[in-house]
């Protein structure tokens, strides 16, 4: 594979974008058509579209159709074409198998590049990768970004921050992919080893967990230097990450590839379509996927199209506001996990550390946040105090709030980090 010239995709007019978009969405609707596979031909059944202008008489599609067609009831193409097979994580039911084409490991290894372009890595750059590799998407397709991009890749995957954090000394990388909670535990464990000042990390991109304005200046403040903490989204059933990316220069909402991923925006209760500034669904559709395309998938996501900038053709999400499926109902109160990270970041005394129990033992829900101080100098009850008036204040829900001492908040090493905890019994959730 050649190197992408970080910049490349920048000279698609807006003009030209929208052609490409048609073309694209017509030529994949005509393969489709033209498959032989059940699913496709039922799907489809009916249907006329003939451009993207009709793009919302379409079918939508849910997560639930690939565990209904699983292995590989959705791919469309015959199986000597496909080289390359991820999995979801499972870990809300059944894994969802996606294959990929040639093409497809191409296309995954070009959005990639361009997302760790925008963050700021160049073909000069080292890039440590500490997503976990094999099934779940998120370690190959930034490994195959780093070397479309032309830089020298650094395949660390998950787990055994000590050693990590040698290696991000050891071999001066300058760029960082990991979520972004093993992001801030590499830097705390950087700074008790006494290797901090030795690591070279000027960028990183962050995704595969929901994230907040807070949590990136506890990552920029974490290594101590000029770093940029940025945002980048994918779902496995669309390509893995790449789908849309923070630029260093324009941060707070991300760019969308709109050349192979088609965004909209619904309502999340009518899936009816809302015009780009409106809060709702992100709903996409993969224009250039071969193997495992999906039309108008409903990503749960919610969020807002806003418009280009900085000479990009592309539109932008703004940083996801939560999951549809991840609200958090409590005595007939809406609120979101980022919401409360966004109150317990946002306080300097506090780490980036923290954790939601959600305690079942009776008959109205009761929320715990435990949260963790910055260093043993803080008051922990004045804290908790504090963070209590403010989630009252922004939630309209009295939550009581723990404030532990560093270190109290149990860390996790591998994988996404996981926030939200049952109660249903007097065993400490949170071990």
């Amino acid at each position: 594979m050649t190197a992408l010239h970080p910049h490349e995709f920048l000279d698609l007019s807006p003009d030209a974008l929208g052609h490409l978009q048609d073309e694209r969405l017509r030529s994949l609707l005509d393969r489709l058509g033209r498959s032989d596979a059940p699913y496709w031909r039922q799907k489809l059944d009916g249907v006329t579209v003939t451009g993207l202008d009709d793009i919302a008489s379409l079918p939508t599609t849910v997560k639930q159709e690939f565990r209904d067609t699983y292995p590989n009831g959705m791919v469309a193409v015959p199986a000597e074409d496909v080289v390359r097979v991820h999995a979801s994580s499972g870990t809300s039911g059944k894994a969802t198998i996606v294959s990929y084409t040639a093409h497809d490991v191409d296309v995954f290894a070009e959005v990639n590049a361009r997302a760790l372009a925008l963050a700021g890595g160049t073909a000069a750059s080292t890039v440590h990768v500490a997503y976990g590799y094999g099934l779940f998407t998120g370690g190959l397709g930034l490994h195959y970004g780093v070397e479309r991009l032309g830089a020298r890749a650094v395949p660390a995957s998950g787990g055994n921050p000590a050693f990590q954090a040698g290696l991000l000394a050891d071999l001066g990388a300058d760029g960082l992919a990991a979520t972004p909670s093993f992001t801030l535990l590499l830097a705390e464990r950087a700074a008790e080893d006494g290797v901090l000042d030795k690591i070279s990390l000027r960028w990183g991109v962050h995704g595969a967990e929901a994230w907040s304005e807070g949590m990136r200046e506890k990552i920029e403040d974490a290594w101590e230097g000029t770093y940029d903490a940025c945002d980048i989204y994918g779902l496995s059933e669309i390509i893995g990450p790449g789908v849309a990316s923070e630029w260093a220069e324009h941060k707070g909402a991300l760019v969308i590839a709109e050349d192979h991923f088609y965004p909209e925006i619904v309502d999340p209760l009518s899936g009816e379509p809302l015009p780009d500034g409106e809060l709702g669904e992100l709903v996409l559709t993969t224009l250039t996927k071969q193997a495992h395309p999906v039309i108008r998938y409903r990503t749960g996501d919610i969020t807002r199209l806003l418009p280009p900038v900085g000479g990009l053709p592309f539109r932008r999400i703004d940083r996801l506001q939560g999951r549809a499926d991840d609200m958090l109902i409590v005595r007939g109160i809406n609120v979101y996990p980022r919401e409360i990270e966004a109150v317990v970041l946002a306080d300097p005394g506090l780490s980036g550390h923290y954790a939601i129990v959600m305690d079942r033992r009776s008959t109205l829900v009761e929320v715990l946040v435990v949260a963790e101080a910055k260093d043993d100098g803080v008051d922990t009850a004045a804290a908790a105090e504090r963070i209590q008036d403010r989630l009252r204040d922004t939630t309209r829900l009295r939550m009581e709030v723990e404030v532990r001492g560093p270190g109290g908040v149990p860390r996790q090493q591998i994988g996404k980090a996981k926030r939200v905890f049952e109660q249903t019994d007097d065993t400490d959730p949170l071990g």
